[in-house]
């Protein structure tokens, strides 16, 4: 192996992580500072939570996420779509401007009035994530009276 050749990728790619997520913090705190969102009611937390699900689909560490990505997300919320749809999804994002998605209009779409296809399906994630279907723990103890 070549001396010059870093062997250790495991922190190259940490420290990739790190600057991808001091850049999304940076565009985060343009939003804080926007006047346009200063109404927006727990606005932090939000962009926070926007901030993890985008690193979470961003599959290429590079600040946008492509055509894979956003086939990724669909497949794990469990609405898989062709690949004309996912086309279709993004246009309708960033207006026909690129085939990925950055993370300014990611946010200015979860935050923008416009209800996009996108924004409706990952509420809709968010709203079946915060309510478990599945009661927790053991299921209670019952008699045989209280059985149909």
């Amino acid at each position: 192996m070549p001396s010059g050749q870093n062997a250790q990728g495991g922190k190259a790619f940490g420290l990739l992580k790190e600057q991808q997520r001091q850049r999304l913090e940076e565009i985060n705190q343009e939003y804080l500072e926007d006047q346009k969102y200063r109404d927006e009611e727990g606005l932090a937390e939000k962009l926070e939570g926007l901030k993890n699900k985008y690193a979470e689909f961003d599959l290429n560490d590079e600040g946008e996420i492509d055509m894979m990505g956003m086939k990724r997300m669909m497949e794990k919320l469990g609405v898989p779509k062709t690949h004309l749809e996912l086309k279709k999804m993004m246009v309708e994002v960033t207006g026909d401007s690129s085939n990925t998605i950055n993370y300014r209009d990611f946010v200015k779409m979860m935050l923008g009035k416009r209800s996009a296809v996108l924004k409706l399906v990952l509420i809709f994630e968010d709203k079946a994530n915060g309510t478990p279907c599945k009661p927790d723990g053991p299921p209670p103890k019952r008699d045989i009276a209280s059985l149909p």
